[in-house]
């Protein structure tokens, strides 16, 4: 990093930036969503800092204030690591207390954070301007702030020292989202550690680092590791925060705990090798072959550490033959669920600060590994549990081509959103897409009741409309109730008063039967948006009409419609998934948006209309959807 980006009182804002100090009235129809508060110098205040602005971004976008729309995840992310880092460098070097302020742009989505202090005589702290004699942990936050705004700066005032910096969101496609989730949470994360552990200095300072930086870097490592999904990202993070800082290279060794396979397949005898890092990347692989070999076993699996661990000098060479290694047991809620181990050249034994230190930072990746692991066997058991509540395969209809497109938004969890096609005999064929109030184990209860009658009743001979309210019956029963109320109980323990609640379903559920020409399609909505018919020139009309949600009223008596779908028609059916998609206080069925997005495809195939409704969809926001999709399309030819 450079030097420190410096404004003067009467200097002009650069690259667009705020002026610091300056704050727009609140209520003014014009000014950006903002918050501001004053903070204790106290090692509290960037705990409470990072709480503050996730609430505030919180807020903002549920408010659909102006520009949360571009305020996306990994953007609120990186503002929450700067605020943390500004803080931190307040309250370590200032001393006074700490003035935030955050504000979101309605033009941009940029987001500007500002944090103030009481001492304008002490500049931060830039670790490449400071003299041999000082800590070199000092400007560790500057550079990382560095790297994630578009621009920073300082205001010196009277009295007051306000450190600055402007967040900028940025566009990603879906498929991009969720490679950042991937590949580029990884990158971003390793350079996170690396900017949190940098490079070693002489060993006389290390003590002075361990005694200045160690709550910080605790606290700071904490974050980075608590936000990680995949134990095999955390193992990678551990290393990179270890090494060069506090040891030379660093292992991770995670055991299987579950029917003796690992996540990918492999098979699980034995503590696998999941992680290598070493100060010099061309020894990191002769290293992981040395260590491969001799696999930590500890005397006592149940006591976290250090232990000593063999040295493996044949590894390293002729310049590092001799050193001091330690194994730390990664264990969380009395599981064991691997082994830390770190080296260092030239020791007969780690300094105590130092093995003080890798034991704390190692209950805190045992804890973020367990808590990866929680995470991975809730998706799996989500996945398969998604997978009953959905047809194995959709039924062809003759004269008909069908397209779905299913996307629940919710990767962990059961989707609320469902379809069904199906035969029902005597020629006749069966359709649904329906969605219930609500997510995960509480809508599965529903949807695990609702399909298997749908297709019952339909194979029974009931009309559209029998079935519909036979299905409406079924909702309110008690025993759906009871089912509902232990798939809660399955999320939470149950409040006192905190009764069974019936669920709600919204449907749309047709009848095919081929004849001559086309298909006569027999359909009624049941609180669900309404099903959309497409001519062979463009025209489009609605093919229902509106009527009750099922699971509300006891006595309701639902009515269908009956029509052709002559060859050449279309006809999509979709969720709220797909009309309530927001860019900002707009819907996308706003004004009749669906339909005119139906008109321009005239003439396409059922698959190529799915697929474009799908992609306009997408790109109506500025950020992926928020809510599941499903959409099908049947076409008579």
């Amino acid at each position: 990093m450079g030097a420190i980006p410096t404004q003067r009182e009467t200097a002009p804002c650069a690259c667009g930036a705020p002026a610091p100090g300056h704050t727009a009235a609140h209520g003014d129809a014009e000014s950006c969503a903002q918050t501001c508060t004053t903070l204790p110098g106290s090692p509290l205040a960037p705990g409470s800092a990072r709480a503050l602005l996730r609430s505030a971004a919180a807020e903002w976008t549920d408010a659909r204030l102006p520009g949360a729309d571009l305020l996306t995840d990994r953007l609120v992310d990186d503002a929450v690591l700067v605020v943390s880092e500004l803080v931190t460098n307040a309250v370590v070097h200032a001393g006074t207390e700490v003035v935030l302020e955050c504000r979101l742009e309605h033009d941009s989505g940029a987001l500007v954070v500002e944090v103030g202090d009481h001492h304008p005589s002490r500049a931060p702290r830039d670790s490449e301007a400071e003299v041999p004699y000082e800590t070199p942990e000092y400007g560790r936050g500057l550079r990382l702030v560095a790297t994630l705004a578009e621009s920073w700066g300082v205001t010196f005032r009277k009295g007051t020292k306000t450190v600055w910096a402007r967040l900028t969101p940025e566009t990603r496609t879906a498929a991009g989202a969720e490679a950042y989730g991937g590949r580029l949470a990884l990158e971003r994360g390793l350079r996170a550690a690396e900017i949190l552990a940098p490079d070693p200095q002489r060993a006389e300072r290390d003590r002075d680092w361990l005694h200045r930086g160690a709550l910080s870097f605790l606290a700071e490592a904490s974050d980075l590791l608590a936000g990680q999904l995949d134990e095999n990202l955390v193992a990678a993070l551990a290393g990179q925060l270890i090494v060069p800082r506090l040891a030379d290279w660093c292992a991770v060794w995670l055991e299987d705990e579950a029917m003796g396979r690992w996540a990918d397949g492999t098979a699980g005898a034995g503590p696998r090798l999941a992680r290598v890092w070493h100060g010099s990347e061309n020894r990191i692989e002769e290293l992981r072959r040395s260590l491969e070999k001799d696999p930590p076993h500890p005397a006592d699996p149940s006591r976290s550490g250090p232990v000593p661990h063999p040295w493996p000098g044949e590894a390293l060479g002729v310049r590092d033959e001799h050193g001091a290694a330690l194994a730390y047991r990664l264990i969380a809620g009395g599981r064991p669920l691997g082994t830390l181990v770190i080296g260092r050249a030239g020791l007969l034994r780690f300094p105590d600060e130092v093995t003080g230190l890798v034991e704390d930072l190692s209950r805190r990746v045992a804890l973020a590994i367990g808590a990866a692991r929680q995470y991975a066997r809730q998706a799996t058991i989500s996945q398969v549990l998604q997978r009953g509540l959905l047809p194995a395969a959709v039924a062809e209809i003759p004269g008909v081509r069908s397209a779905l497109v299913y996307e629940p938004c919710d990767k962990g969890g059961p989707s609320g959103d469902f379809y069904d096609l199906f035969p029902a005999g005597d020629g006749r064929w069966c359709f649904a897409v329906g969605d219930v109030q609500g997510k995960g184990p509480e809508a599965a209860v529903v949807i695990g009741l609702a399909r298997p009658w749908l297709r019952l009743l339909a194979r029974e001979g009931y009309r559209v409309a029998d079935v519909l309210d036979r299905l409406n019956r079924l909702l309110l029963d008690d025993a759906t109730e009871a089912a509902d109320a232990a798939a809660r109980a399955l999320v939470r323990p149950p409040a006192p008063g905190d009764g069974p609640q019936t669920r709600f379903l919204s449907l749309l559920y047709g009848e095919l039967t081929p004849v001559d020409g086309g298909v006569r399609c027999t359909l009624a909505s049941a609180g669900h948006p309404l099903p959309l018919l497409l001519g062979p020139h463009g025209d489009v009309r609605t093919a229902a009409r509106p009527q009750t949600l099922l699971g509300v009223v006891e006595d309701e008596t639902y009515t269908s419609e009956t029509f052709e779908l002559r060859n050449g028609e279309s006809l999509l059916c979709v969720t709220d998934g797909v009309t309530e998609r927001r860019d900002g206080s707009r819907m996308f069925d706003d004004a009749d948006g669906l339909a005119d997005a139906l008109s321009g495809c005239a003439g396409l195939s059922a698959q190529l209309i799915a697929e474009r409704i799908r992609r306009l969809v997408h790109e109506f926001g500025g950020k992926p959807p928020d809510d599941d999709l499903a959409l099908l399309v049947l076409q008579a030819v």
